[in-house]
């Protein structure tokens, strides 16, 4: 097939499918558009059939990584990990916005760097919501924290973000040694966004709140955060020995299921769970979001189809080779760019195999870009699309123009810090 009518059907369908991501008609899962999609890519000879399917295989460790997390994560929220978290930082602020402010950064950012930054929005931004009324407080600044921090806070561990799984591979980088080079920039742009965040709702965080009434204290759930601790640990364990840290996340899972689903279990109800659905097996297959992991794998197809018929060549010619500062810089600030045009999983799909060749720099720079530059807009990220859904259920609209004003000042404030300090962190510890 001609390569420019291979190029325009590819990229169509390509927009079409993040289109269909973003409005979800009738509710239908991602992937109703995706698998469609994927098929006419290959049925017209934009990508191969060993093409689709090697791009397929390359996924599909992340994706069981990912769907591992995703469950790990619900159960910490079925124990009561997030109910008991909100009542710390509420205690803990005494009334007062700014404080609780610091809380939310700092509750948001480990949840998002352990949990992945899906947990972050669909399991945290609630607990906000009722934190924030339960001292009277605005809700704004710290919803908008908990959107902005599941994007600039999934710098730290490979687990923090599906581009993080995808930039490892690619890095050739250990567990360890990922972490090491982004704990830098990671700090960086949590502190940068910080800053930003006082000064712009300094009038909200002014209006004031009251000390939480006096209340039953939600106890922090010991067995959930140690089994959480270890699946942790787990992760650097495994890629010291050469093992998927895949298999550390499911058996943190496994064991925090085996023990929720144990009938003795269940009849407890634990306080920290009220509200909730009871555990079961399908409730746990739900977690693991298997539609969406089956989205993810066709979209690769499709991205793959974009970058072999031209986007690949193009993204080549525009950045720079090497490891400095000003190539850094530029691959940060395309990487940016395109998450915002085309989402930031299709983004990093595409720049990887541009970037990977100049070695695990670059890699990490295209990922700043593609995790801190969704919090300029909607389309950024899926998660951030998620986060608007979760606001609109609470009967809060989020205001597109303050939304990207806010991006405005953030996203190339935390770009920049963020590279510095990867540049510095290379320029320490090598690669």
């Amino acid at each position: 097939m001609n390569g420019v009518f291979a190029e325009i059907v590819s990229v169509a369908l390509l927009l079409a499918v993040l289109a269909f991501a973003v409005l979800r008609p009738k509710g239908l899962p991602e992937a109703v558009a995706a698998v469609p999609a994927a098929g006419v890519v290959i049925a017209i000879g934009a990508v191969t059939p060993g093409q689709a399917w090697q791009q397929t295989r390359e996924l599909l460790p992340v994706v069981a990584f990912l769907a591992a997390v995703l469950v790990l994560a619900e159960l910490c929220a079925v124990d009561g990990l997030f109910e008991a978290a909100g009542d710390m930082v509420a205690r803990a602020c005494g009334g007062r916005p700014g404080r609780l402010l610091a809380g939310v950064f700092a509750v948001a950012a480990l949840t998002t760097a352990v949990l992945s930054l899906d947990a972050t929005v669909v399991l945290l931004t609630p607990v906000v919501f009722a934190t924030a009324a339960r001292v009277g407080a605005r809700a704004r600044p710290h919803v908008y924290a908990s959107a902005h921090l599941a994007n600039s806070a999934s710098l730290l561990l490979p687990v923090s973000n599906l581009t993080n799984l995808l930039a490892l591979s690619a890095s050739g980088l250990s567990f360890t040694r990922f972490a090491a080079l982004m704990a830098l920039p990671w700090l960086a742009s949590i502190a940068a966004e910080y800053v930003v965040f006082r000064r712009w709702f300094a009038t909200d965080l002014a209006a004031g709140g009251h000390p939480p009434r006096a209340s039953r204290r939600t106890p922090l759930p010991v067995f959930a955060t140690t089994v959480l601790c270890l699946t942790l640990a787990g992760f650097a364990v495994t890629s010291l020995v050469g093992v998927e840290p895949v298999w550390a996340a499911a058996g943190g899972a496994l064991v925090l299921a085996v023990r929720g689903l144990l009938p003795r279990r269940r009849a407890e109800k634990p306080e920290a769970a009220e509200g909730r659905e009871p555990l079961t097996v399908t409730g746990l297959a739900r977690a693991a979001s298997p539609l969406f992991l089956l989205f993810v794998l066709a979209l690769g197809v499709i991205v793959k189809a974009v970058v072999e018929n031209g986007l690949g060549t193009g993204i080549g010619a525009v950045l720079p080779d090497g490891s400095s500062l000003g190539a850094l810089l530029a691959v940060a600030g395309v990487a940016a760019v395109l998450a915002n045009v085309i989402n930031n999983l299709p983004a990093v799909l595409a720049l990887l195999p541009v970037v990977a060749p100049a070695g695990p720099g670059p890699v990490l720079a295209a990922l700043i870009g593609v995790n801190l530059g969704p919090n300029l807009t909607y389309v950024g990220s899926l998660a951030t699309l998620l986060w608007r859904r979760i606001l609109h259920e609470h009967d809060t609209e989020p205001a597109l123009g303050h939304f990207t004003r806010l991006g405005l000042i953030t996203v190339p404030a935390t770009l920049l810090v963020a590279t510095l300090a990867l540049w510095a962190s290379l320029a320490l510890l090598g690669t």
